[in-house]
């Protein structure tokens, strides 16, 4: 609590019409310097890393996917995991996408797989809300549109690099959710409302809920991942 009242106390002593003891202008401290003192306040109460400790200045997370108590028996159960991990704090978010159970016909369209704004799995996939969507902007631009995957042999195994989500700061995902849906994401492109909100993605076949872990299911499936790139 002491940690925060003193942040908190600098940043209001540096904001604009307020001296300090020492009479410096505040107007010669810029609105660059000021967000990132709130940033930093934000990443100083969010999942504070440190470099030297037994994930070396990495973050990582898992999301545990179970299909959605909402879907007819007939679609796919899909469970496995999506693994997150970023660099403290201004890396790039990478993630592991290994996922089971869709069918076995290599023909099928692929699935698309966004974060959505809400970690509420109280009424299966369907309570999870909308995409996360914190810039108000249109579909695929939201943090975690992560756009299509196309099983193989009934599995998802996928390894991307450089995602505009994050796990740090005021938009963290951690304790939102991740959704696969039953169609492609028409990224944007199907000129009606959906569109820009979901990608007329359709139903959820299942979701989870993200986290934070240690790094040891990340070095487990990240060689299986990248050996199929």
């Amino acid at each position: 609590m002491l940690l925060i009242l003193s942040l908190v106390t600098g940043l209001t002593l540096s904001a604009p019409g307020v001296l300090t003891d020492k009479e410096i202008d505040p107007r010669q401290e810029s609105l660059h310097e000021i967000q990132k003192q709130v940033n930093d306040l934000w990443q100083n109460l969010l999942y504070p890393v440190t470099r030297g400790n037994d994930t070396d200045g990495m973050i990582y997370a898992t999301c545990e996917m179970k299909p959605s108590s909402k879907i007819d028996a007939d679609k796919p159960q899909v469970t496995g995991q999506v693994l997150f991990r970023q660099y403290y704090s201004l890396g790039r978010l990478e993630a592991i996408f290994y996922l089971d159970g869709f069918p076995l016909d290599n023909n099928q369209s692929s699935r698309a797989i966004h974060i959505h704004e809400l970690g509420d799995l109280s009424n299966g996939c369907d309570s999870t809300g909308g995409h996360y969507n914190p810039f108000r902007v249109n579909h695929p631009r939201h943090p975690g549109d992560f756009g299509n995957f196309l099983p193989k042999e009934g599995k998802i195994r996928k390894y991307k690099t450089n995602l505009f989500a994050t796990l740090f700061g005021p938009y963290s995902i951690m304790g939102r959710s991740v959704v696969i849906h039953e169609q492609e994401d028409d990224m944007g492109k199907g000129n009606n409302k959906a569109s820009l909100e979901n990608g007329n993605a359709g139903k959820r076949l299942a979701c989870c809920v993200i986290g934070i872990c240690n790094k040891n299911l990340w070095e487990e499936k990240l060689p299986e991942v990248t050996d199929k790139k």
